[in-house]
């Protein structure tokens, strides 16, 4: 999540799209082994490509149920990824996700580390990892300028059959993103220290976006985590969508999971 106004904007650093370390598509009812090859993952899980992270990796996922349809969507971080991370810049991980997450609305997986966290201050403000699951493709979010005329598209309110319940808009937008919307009910702005939260993204009045936030400090813990999302009545297209959403480490494979659960065709 980043903000403009009280929630600021910063720069990204793109890395490239185009060369994919080691991770290739491809699915087996059998399992899919990780690039260190230490264990399977689960039965019908198709990977995407994979990117250096610190002195590891990160790949996309999908896992798809016994009828071909997707029950679960995301990315693992192996352990070794939170080692030798920039620590002056903002960068943003560009994740493709396998063609077998097509019945999902998501088209790619923009993983963003923030080395200072982001505004607003004593909240955000620890390093830490946006993950954003985006509904567009990366030509239709470079035209997302978040400035002059571009600005009523961010502020543009959608119906109140699409806003997750007891969410609401922040001030301002961010190029490439849109406007973030927050649950004001979440630990972190109820006195709680930032661990984990969970935002949703619109642009010209439609969900482009959904982003789990979590801190490095919290991925230490190596955590188990399952919630429940708050969700919309409706949805801007047919397809399968999350009703959970998950943080978890894998003491076998030494690789921390940050999932959407529960995908549900609505």
């Amino acid at each position: 999540m980043r903000k403009t106004g009280i929630l600021g904007i910063f720069c990204i650093l793109i890395l490239s799209t185009t060369v994919a370390y080691g991770y290739v598509e491809e699915c087996s009812q059998a399992g899919v082994e990780t690039q260190t090859e230490k264990t399977q993952s689960l039965p019908e899980t198709c990977t995407g490509e994979s990117r250096e992270v610190g002195n590891g990796i990160a790949y996309s996922w999908v896992t798809l149920n016994a009828e071909g349809n997707p029950s679960a969507i995301g990315v693992n971080l192996t352990e070794s990824a939170l080692s030798c991370l920039p620590e002056g810049e903002v960068a943003e991980y560009i994740l493709p996700l396998p063609e077998e997450a097509s019945a999902t609305p998501y088209n790619h997986i923009g993983l963003d580390w923030n080395p200072k966290g982001h505004e607003p201050q004593e909240i955000y403000d620890k390093p830490h990892f946006d993950v954003h699951f985006y509904m567009m493709g990366q030509e239709e979010r470079e035209k997302i300028t978040a400035t002059g005329e571009d600005m009523a598209r961010i502020e543009k309110k959608p119906g109140p059959e699409y806003i997750p319940e007891g969410y609401i808009s922040t001030p301002g937008g961010v190029p490439w993103m849109g406007a973030h919307w927050i649950d004001p009910s979440s630990p972190e702005f109820n006195g709680q220290p930032f661990e984990e939260t969970f935002i949703y993204g619109f642009y010209n009045g439609e969900m482009v976006f959904v982003e789990p936030m979590v801190t490095v400090e919290y991925l230490k813990t190596k955590p188990e985590l399952t919630k429940q999302l708050k969700l919309p009545g409706c949805y801007p297209i047919s397809a399968y969508y999350p009703i959970s959403y998950s943080i978890r480490y894998n003491e076998t494979t030494k690789e921390w999971t940050i999932a959407l659960e529960g995908m549900t065709p609505r």
